[in-house]
């Protein structure tokens, strides 16, 4: 009798415990809400390191203000973006590039990202880097990705962790720069005039999202372009006097406002605020007119490169380097420095319907946190 007594005593204080780590680890399941990343070298953290591509930032100076001081594949002196969205979600670590072998078991948890330097809403733009993971590509690894993680955590909580999830998708940009406006008279040039091709982009983008959504996706940032003619490669190339370049800043002034209307035709289509519109350009235009508002010294030099504005070519160890990143908008000839991506990710988080549609990141996270 005694004996049986000190068993079911056991047996309790087992379950006790059993009740104790399953209630902690749901807590933690809950807390940390994973994240997925899709889209071009704005927001790459590391997937074109895997691939026989030119595409790439794996070599210093990259990363020089990065904790490890190391180079990773970020087209950042330090974080991007996604990095700082995930400081924002809580995250203990930023999402891992879906090639790296580093990303498996509860790694998997956290999310991943999928996103490639070089390409563009369209297959053929960025043909000139060879081996990038186009965005078709990338959504057949996003599909792959949720059968590993049913693996490990059954279907239904697979199902669970994507429907909760944050999505984030960069992409446009090289649609113009490394397509359109690429060469003189570029073969998508001669079959569209500036507004008919910005139409197509747009109708292709909405299909894009559109199988987001059919994968499972329920919050996706979507970001616009930035101030294209305004980067340093732009000035260098097309400018006199250093002045944004026209025909780039119509580009992305045909586009922004153009991808906000199709998001809120794809919401109201859907009857739920799924994609949420960050308005890129504006974020950027702040700083890129008045940088000394912001701190920087310059908005019109890159920190890294050479020729006209540092806008020549691409950054490496040859290249000239500014002493102190944090006062340069630019860290490349086309990249925002680590600073600036802070500026636009706290336009973002709290930034009002001029720059945020319908709603800035810190609402969508306090109504879906209200529902848990």
């Amino acid at each position: 009798m005694g004996r049986c007594l000190v068993v079911s005593q056991l047996a309790a204080v087992i379950a006790l415990v059993v009740v104790v780590i399953c209630g902690n680890l749901a807590g933690e399941s809950e807390a940390a809400r994973a994240f997925f990343v899709f889209g071009d070298s704005l927001v790459d953290n590391g997937n074109n390191n895997f691939l026989a591509t030119t595409a790439r930032a794996d070599a210093p100076p990259y990363g020089i203000d990065y904790p490890t001081h190391r180079a990773t594949g970020r087209f950042s002196n330090g974080l991007n973006i996604p990095d700082l969205i995930s400081e924002a979600l809580g995250a203990s670590e930023a999402t891992l590039p879906y090639l790296s072998p580093a990303l498996n078991g509860e790694r998997l948890l956290v999310g991943a990202n999928f996103a490639s330097a070089g390409i563009g809403i369209l297959n053929d733009t960025g043909i000139q880097f060879l081996n990038i993971i186009r965005i078709s590509r990338q959504m057949q690894y996003f599909q792959q990705y949720q059968q590993r993680v049913a693996g490990l955590i059954g279907q239904q909580q697979a199902q669970r962790l994507v429907n909760d999830a944050l999505v984030l998708i960069t992409l446009g940009g090289n649609d113009f720069v490394n397509n359109y406006y690429l060469v003189p008279f570029s073969a998508r040039s001669r079959q569209f005039a500036l507004p008919d091709y910005v139409v197509y982009l747009i109708s292709e983008y909405r299909k894009i999202l559109a199988r987001l959504y059919e994968l499972g996706a329920r919050r996706v940032l979507v970001t616009g372009t930035g101030p294209l003619g305004c980067v340093p490669a732009e000035r260098a190339m097309r400018s006199r006097n250093g002045e944004c370049a026209v025909e780039l800043q119509r580009a992305a002034g045909l586009f922004n406002p153009q991808m906000i209307d199709m998001i809120s035709s794809l919401n109201a289509e859907i009857g739920s605020p799924v994609f949420i519109a960050a308005n890129a350009h504006e974020m950027n235009m702040d700083f890129v007119t008045n940088p000394q508002a912001y701190g920087f010294v310059t908005s019109k030099v890159a920190c890294c490169g050479q020729g006209p504005y540092n806008g020549i070519g691409l950054c490496t160890p040859a290249s000239n380097l500014c002493p102190n990143r944090d006062i340069y908008a630019f860290w490349d000839p086309f990249h925002p420095s680590e600073r600036a991506n802070r500026i636009i990710v706290q336009q973002i988080l709290t930034g009002d319907n001029k720059y945020m549609h319908p709603m800035n990141l810190s609402t969508v996270l306090a109504i879906d946190n209200s529902r848990t």
